[in-house]
């Protein structure tokens, strides 16, 4: 199933993904830092679902209470 996310508090604003048969899959970022989310797309691609938000939970960039990659475990998490 696909998935639309629109981020708070972050440079990226938005978070596309599908999770098939538990596991994380096609992770899209729009905004942010274009390097560092393609990386984070491509190391949670065909991860449990479960294992990701626990990796990224809580994670901060910089003074913000938030990053992306904690964005993408709260996405993860209202995923039904």
């Amino acid at each position: 199933m696909e998935y639309t996310y629109k981020t708070k508090g972050t440079c990226s604003t938005l978070i596309e993904f599908e999770i098939v048969d538990g596991l994380v899959r096609n992770v899209r970022f729009t905004g942010g830092c274009n390097g560092n989310l393609k990386a984070i797309s491509a190391l949670v691609e065909g991860q449990p679902k479960e294992k990701v938000i626990e990796i990224l939970k809580g994670i901060k960039c910089g003074f913000k209470d938030t990053s992306c990659g904690d964005q993408l475990a709260r996405a993860l998490e209202e995923a039904k």
